[in-house]
């Protein structure tokens, strides 16, 4: 039942964060659930893997390319998920910003 709520909250928070950013387009709920879904996997498997490989430059950065990667796996998802779009870094960057928020200020409520 967890997870149906998580999922649920992380639709939300796409959707919020599509209709916020100029750039990103999601054409409708079905995208926005099936987005979650893919951004779901792609945050368990794929991001740990990038994390620790590009340990070298997060360092020298401070830890700033952590958000690098995460616009990767945002245009990683783009690439998968038909319906959804990104123009650029920085509307990639501030969505997934804004989805971490929202997920998280949401979350709060499920614990």
């Amino acid at each position: 039942m967890k997870l149906i709520i998580r999922l649920l909250i992380s639709t939300l928070a796409i959707l919020v964060a599509a209709n916020i950013i100029p750039g990103v387009q999601v054409v409708d709920t079905t995208t926005a659930i099936i987005l979650a879904i893919v951004l779901g996997i792609l945050n368990t498997f794929l991001k740990p893997v990038l994390q620790i490989l590009a340990l070298p430059i997060t360092i020298l950065t401070l830890g700033l390319f952590y958000f690098v990667i995460n616009v990767f796996i945002i245009f990683f998802a783009e690439y998968l998920v038909q319906g959804f779009s990104v123009d650029g870094f920085i509307p990639a960057l501030l969505f997934g910003l804004v989805v971490s928020v929202v997920s998280g200020i949401l979350g709060m409520f499920l614990d």
